[in-house]
């Protein structure tokens, strides 16, 4: 893992930095995770595409980072899409496909909504929140219950989920994933034994809860981008409708959906080599108009 100091504080990141067979950087694709979960959540679609593009993914502070923000981050939605933007001008990486599963999704679409869209050539929209589905399913509202809480109280309800068998219940991953069960254990244990990332996370889950009409004002500004998009959605998911997928591949003037069998919204744990193969197809298709 690498870091680097940005404005709300220290950002773990993975940077494979691959090298194609006739050694020269591919193109670069980063990754957004969703709420409680960090970076490893692509480990299985950057394990197959690494040999032809270079694949960043932050571990953005959204409950299950590592290093503890300043007491000064802003942690809302709006907040953290900044966060990536500055992200991306600080490695300085350019002509990006940007992709986002569940919360990470909705990252892709404010980055690109506004008006921060420099650096982004392509956008990949996995089984994410859009429009009013926010909190999103039994999921989002049993977080944002529980990010009500006191840090203390919150840790001792977080402790449930050392437990697998809590972890494969609706109210919490169960929706989300068939087969991440390794993957959620992982993704609980900074928020159970460091007091710090506790009040992160609390301090995270109010201010991304508070305005649930942002991707609403969001998606007023997709037909404004004009570029390739892709959108993948879990024929199966629980958490995230198949109509939003529909509807934003409608918005989005450059998009196309493909829908993916046997999977819930954590598309990159249940089926990595699928989507994988679907955003390597997506990203050899020409942009139309590259000079834009």
């Amino acid at each position: 893992m690498r870091e680097i100091e940005l404005t709300a504080g220290t950002v773990e990141y993975e940077d494979t930095g691959a090298q194609t067979d006739a050694g020269g950087s591919g193109p670069t694709v980063v990754f957004l995770h969703g709420l409680m979960m960090d970076a490893s959540l692509w480990d299985g679609p950057i394990a197959e595409l690494s040999g032809e593009h270079r694949c960043v993914a932050p571990t953005l502070p959204l409950g299950a980072h590592r290093r503890v923000m300043r007491d000064d981050a802003d942690l809302s939605l709006p907040g953290v899409a900044r966060l990536v933007v500055e992200f991306l001008d600080r490695l300085d990486l350019r002509d990006v496909t940007l992709v986002g599963n569940d919360t990470g999704g909705a990252l892709v679409q404010l980055v690109v909504s506004e008006g921060a869209a420099e650096r982004v050539g392509r956008v990949v929209l996995v089984s994410c929140e859009a429009f009013d589905n926010l909190p999103p399913g039994l999921t989002g509202r049993t977080l944002a219950l529980v990010g009500k809480l006191s840090p203390r109280m919150f840790g001792l309800f977080m402790q449930q989920m050392r437990i697998g068998a809590v972890r494969r219940l609706p109210v919490a991953f169960g929706w989300l994933t068939r087969r991440g069960g390794t993957a959620t254990g992982r993704w609980m244990r900074p928020v159970i034994t460091q007091q710090e990332i506790r009040r992160d996370a609390v301090r995270m889950l109010r201010a991304v809860f508070a305005d649930t009409r942002v991707l609403l004002r969001a998606a007023e500004h997709l037909p404004a981008f004009d570029r390739p998009a892709l959108v993948v959605w879990a024929r199966d998911d629980r958490v995230m409708p198949l109509a939003h997928g529909r509807r934003l591949a409608e918005l989005l003037p450059q998009g196309r959906l493909v829908e993916i069998e046997d999977s819930y919204t954590l598309v990159p744990l249940d089926r990595p080599t699928e989507l994988a193969s679907v955003v390597r197809e997506f990203m050899r298709v020409p942009d139309p108009d590259p000079g834009r």
